[in-house]
Formats: structure tokens, sequence, C-alpha cells
């Protein structure tokens, strides 16, 4: 790894961590049980730059890198995952796709919108009976005359029904052919295309998630991104990406519910001492700040190498794939610190119990991410 973490970065960090602290600790629950999307937070973060953190600052951005970017993300999921997963959602996928395989003029068009949270997007790949199987995806793009005509529903996607502008793949060739996808802009407005079912979920319950439905979906020719059938191309290295945000994610959770277990060990008392100082907890405390340090070290390479242009296929994989199951195995051990308290609301950890699941499931399963890392290691 060639990097520093310089005093920009730190700056960035302690700016979203004051943002975390004042506009949405107070409100974490409450969201969380009502699942209210909290879009006003959103348009806040957009104020600060947190929300076209990577766009360049001629299309509006904040113009960071990496490393400004994985910092605003923890910083915001050690307080709350889902408002991190949201905001991870809007930049590394739809924001990211636009600004990665946009014209000149689509980049001008869309990404000021974005990166100011004027505009919320949305990324649409899953869909019902295709997850990792996306070469045999159902929505269609039909080209009449200069227009497409899309025809399907994408489901589990972050913003389905709030987001103004989604990044869409649709099949324009045969199921399971290669180059058989294409990438479009859809702004939310256009006749067919609605908003689906919500879905109720176990955590990140302030994200919203839902269907996006295309019945008929007109949309001219200048909104496809990049040429028919690089969609599925796009995907991937947008993914690559994208891994490293939910990576990032996860390195905030565990950190957040590390910080409470820790704090808490500190504070209960049993036979006459914190319960800190039975080895039953604090081996599980070393085991967790180390693991921790151990995931945190492969989202910094993994933005490294993105900040420098390389390919980062393997590392993003590990990184997300790591990371997200520390986060699971460190927000179990926070809940068993905390006992009875853990499995009540009056307590953080049980929400960042919930809420860490996602990170092994989402953009890619765990099992996914061994798939990648394996054939990079074998085939390079």
């Amino acid at each position: 790894m060639h990097f520093q973490v310089t005093e920009l970065t730190e700056q960035v960090a302690h700016t979203a961590r004051d943002f975390a602290n004042q506009y949405i600790k107070p409100h974490v629950m409450e969201w969380d049980e009502q699942q209210v999307f909290p879009i006003t937070v959103f348009k806040e973060m957009g104020k600060l730059g947190m929300m076209g953190v990577l766009v360049p600052e001629k299309y509006g951005g904040a113009g960071l890198g990496y490393f400004e970017y994985n910092v605003i993300i923890q910083e915001i999921a050690k307080v709350c995952g889902s408002i991190g997963l949201s905001l991870a959602a809007h930049n590394s996928l739809c924001t990211n796709h636009i600004l990665s395989f946009g014209t000149e003029h689509q980049k001008q068009i869309w990404l000021p919108k974005l990166a100011n949270a004027e505009w919320i997007g949305a990324w649409g790949l899953t869909e019902p009976n295709t997850g990792s199987d996306a070469g045999n995806m159902k929505t269609t793009a039909r080209k009449e005359g200069n227009d497409w005509i899309i025809e399907g529903t994408k489901s589990w996607i972050t913003h389905g029904i709030s987001s103004d502008l989604a990044v869409v793949i649709c099949r324009t060739g045969e199921p399971r052919t290669k180059n058989n996808s294409t990438a479009f802009v859809i702004e939310r407005g256009r006749p067919g295309f609605a908003a689906g079912k919500k879905e109720n979920k176990l955590g990140m319950r302030a994200s919203e998630t839902a269907e996006m439905i295309f019945d008929g979906c007109r949309i001219p020719d200048s909104n496809r991104l990049g040429e028919v059938g690089e969609g599925f191309h796009q995907a991937m290295k947008i993914l690559d990406g994208g891994r490293i945000s939910i990576a990032a994610l996860s390195v905030g959770i565990a950190k957040g519910a590390y910080e409470a277990a820790l704090q808490y060990s500190q504070q209960r008392y049993q036979f006459d001492q914190p319960i800190a100082n039975f080895q039953g907890i604090s081996f599980k405390l070393a085991d967790m700040v180390t693991e921790i340090m151990a995931a945190d070290l492969l989202v910094w390479q993994s933005c490294d190498l993105k900040n420098r242009g390389e390919k980062v296929t393997k590392q993003g994989a590990m990184a997300k794939y790591f990371a997200s199951e520390v986060a699971v195995k460190t927000a179990n051990d926070a809940v068993q610190i905390f006992g009875g308290y853990g499995y009540t609301k009056d307590f953080p950890v049980e929400k960042y119990y919930r809420d860490a699941k996602l990170c092994t499931i989402g953009e890619g399963t765990s099992e996914i991410q061994k798939l990648v890392i394996s054939r990079e290691v074998l085939h390079g």
C-alpha cells in the first residue's frame, strides 16, 4: 500500500462524524422502527458534498477520492447502517455509473443534480428471479425507432420508490449470451415507470428497498449509457467499486458495535468489578478490535488501488467479503457482551446486529465474493 492519511481526509471524517451525531443519531430508532427514509437528511448531506463525493467539481461534486469516501461511509455507518447504505448506493452505484460511462453531455445533465442531492439516485440490476444470475435477466429493452421500450421488474432496489433517476441494466440480447445487456438512465415520471412493493426488512430499515416496475416505458436513445451490449461489463466494473462501499459500511457498523460493547463492558459491574476484567469478555474485545483493524486495512488497500486507477476486482472482493463477515461476528459478540440488555432496543447493539447481516448479502453474497477471489487467484 502506498498511502498516508492526509489532513484533508481527517477533516472530512470529522465533518461526517459531527453530522452523524447531530442529524442522524437522535432519530436512529424512530426511523428504524417506522421504516422512514429521511430524504431531508440526504438533502443536508448534499450541501456538504457527501452525495457527490467522487464527482469532479466541474459537475458540482466534491471532487474527492476513495480515502475520503471511505471515511464518510464509515463515520455515518458507525451511527446508522441504513443511512450509510443509502449514501453508498447513491454514490457508488447510480452516480458513479453515469460518471464512469456517460458521455460529456450526459454527465452535465445528470451529475450536478445527483451530486447536490436535488435528485436521489437508484441502480437496478437485481430481479425477483435473477440475483447473481444476471445474464438471465427478464427486464428487456426493445429498440423502436430512436427510442427504447423497457419491460420488466427490478427488485431489491435501494430508493426504488423515492429516487428521481435510476440507472437500469436491461437485456437487449438473448438470455445467457455474451454482451446481452445495456445500461439506461430512466428518470422518474416517465410513463410506464412505477414503484412496486416496498420490502419489510430485518435490518437497514431506514434505507428504502423496493421494486421498480417498467410497463412499456419509453425512453430516448440519448438515455443509453455506453454501447449496446456493454451493460453487464459496465455493471461488473461498477460493482468493483461498490464492494469497497459495502466493505467500508461493514467496518463502520463493526466499529460502532465494538465501541458500544467496549464502553458497556467498562461500566457494567458484576462481582464488584467491571465485566471487562473477565477474560471471557476481554478476549472477545481483543478479537473484535483485531479483526476490525484487519478489515479496515483491506478497505484502505482497495481505496488506494482505486485512487491510482489500478484493477481492484480481487482486493475489493476480499475487502467486502472479510469486512462483512467481521461486521456480523462483531455485532454478534457485542450483543453477547451486553447480555440480556443486548437483546433489547434500549441499547444500540441489537440494531448493529440486524443491520450487519445485509452486508454479507448485498452487492454480491459472501459466496459470490469467494467465487470472484478464487477466479482472480487462479486465472488472474
